[in-house]
């Protein structure tokens, strides 16, 4: 049996709100433990900060971090730069042999 298009909207709305709530424990729960490792006095532009943040769940999920770059590097969407960890190359298996 079909549901009443009614019934679903109630329910999409009662997930976004779930979803809402969701976001707020993990957001409360991350600030309290950036807060905690000092990040608070680190001042840095919220773009750099984001980045640093992809970079931090790429390692923790086995992905490469890029480098940020510093002040001026570009912003999350942009292609990556090579790690210490991985030199140019490294990935696509080259030597440098002449």
């Amino acid at each position: 049996m079909k549901k009443p298009s009614s019934k679903i909207r109630d329910e999409i709305a009662r997930l976004q709100e779930q979803l809402k709530l969701a976001e707020t424990r993990e957001a409360e729960r991350i600030g309290r433990i950036a807060l905690k490792a000092g990040l608070g006095e680190i001042e840095m532009d919220e773009g750099e900060l984001q980045v640093a943040f992809e970079d931090l769940v790429k390692r923790f999920r086995g992905g490469k971090a890029r480098t940020t770059g510093g002040k001026g590097a570009g912003g999350a969407g942009e292609g990556s730069t090579p790690t210490a960890q991985n030199p140019p190359g490294a990935a696509e298996g080259r030597t440098d042999e002449a």
